[in-house]
């Protein structure tokens, strides 16, 4: 025997029956809002009660749709009827799925996060798509994760608004797939101290854009790596005073030059690509690439990129790109492909 539930519950049921079975393919009359009480809420109801409570939660504010409609009674009178009641969703169920398959694709995410997020995500909903994606599996948790991500994230957050220094243990993974803190040359942990300004996605992890206090350039530090995070009094140095940030963070332009995130500065280089790999390029580069010389076969492509990410760039599309300008760098790419060659000597 189930409780009886107070009739000031009635609105609040009358709500959550719109958010779980309701939306715009999905609308209902009064009579499936009685039903729907009674079987599971076991409350009882007439029309008019969820009538009131329908036009109450309108009038607080509510983003609920209907339709009306007239009727003539049993005494010949004209009678509105309301009916095709849905609640307007916040976000649509493609918005919805997109974050999803976002989180699913994530790599700096804790697995179990991820997946308590994807949960969150699929509540924001009804039970109708929680049938669309039941079919959705988290990836197998064979990453290594960093549970300390999002109070990294919460502490950078107040620094930059702040502009405070944060200091932190920086990691690197080892064999055993577990974080290990940087070390200087006597054996002890080093703490850095940041002067942070942009957090950033790229490449499915989280970038911090900041300053190591020791020095006087950019530098990018992954989020995932990052523990024991403290907030300092200390005020952050000025971007104006850190070398590369002396006009402000552009923040495209800084994205399409360190595509690997490496740190250094950027400059010119011209490469020769295959045409087939234009849309990867300015996928890469951005839309401030320049191309030249098309001869429907090869084209010439000037971009302003960190040496050591062009390096890598190069590298992985070596089959289709050839370096042309600076000397310096076409002779180091020359270098690493030579001792790649080597290594496949039979």
């Amino acid at each position: 025997m189930h409780p009886i539930p107070p009739k000031k519950m009635l609105i609040i049921n009358i709500l959550d029956i719109l958010k779980r079975y309701s939306d715009e393919e999905h609308r209902l009359s009064q009579k499936d809002i009685l039903e729907i009480l009674e079987n599971e809420y076991f409350m009882k109801a007439d029309r008019k009660a969820v009538k009131r409570n329908l036009m109450d939660l309108l009038e607080s504010g509510y983003d609920i749709e209907y339709s009306e409609s007239t009727r003539i009674d049993k005494n010949g009178e004209e009678e509105t009827i309301f009916t095709n009641w849905y609640l307007v969703r916040d976000f649509s169920d493609a918005e919805l799925r997109l974050l999803i398959d976002g989180l699913l694709f994530s790599k700096h995410i804790p697995y179990n996060q991820c997946k308590d997020l994807i949960e969150k995500l699929k509540n924001l909903s009804n039970t109708y798509f929680n049938a669309k994606v039941k079919h959705i599996r988290n990836l197998p948790e064979n990453l290594p994760s960093n549970k300390q991500l999002f109070l990294t994230i919460e502490v950078l957050d107040e620094a930059i608004s702040n502009k405070r220094q944060v200091s932190f243990v920086y990691n690197e993974y080892g064999t055993d797939k577990k974080l290990h803190p940087r070390r200087n040359s006597e054996g002890e942990v080093r703490e850095y101290i940041i002067n942070p300004y942009q957090m950033v996605a790229t490449n499915g992890r989280y970038y911090l854009i900041c300053n190591n206090d020791k020095y006087d350039n950019v530098a990018n530090y992954r989020l995932d790596r990052i523990t024991d995070i403290r907030l300092l009094e200390s005020p952050a140095k000025r971007m104006k005073d850190v070398t590369g940030l002396e006009k402000g963070l552009n923040l495209p332009t800084h994205m399409a030059e360190h595509i690997y995130m490496f740190a250094g500065d950027s400059f010119v280089v011209r490469f020769r690509a295959k045409c087939y790999l234009v849309g990867q390029i300015i996928d890469w580069f951005g839309r401030d690439v320049e191309f030249s010389n098309d001869s429907g076969d090869t084209v010439d492509v000037r971009v302003k990129v960190n040496e050591q990410a062009m390096i890598f760039w190069a590298l992985q599309y070596g089959q289709h790109v050839e370096v042309l300008e600076p000397a310096r760098l076409r002779e180091k790419v020359k270098s690493a492909a030579f001792e790649i060659a080597e290594k496949y000597k039979a």
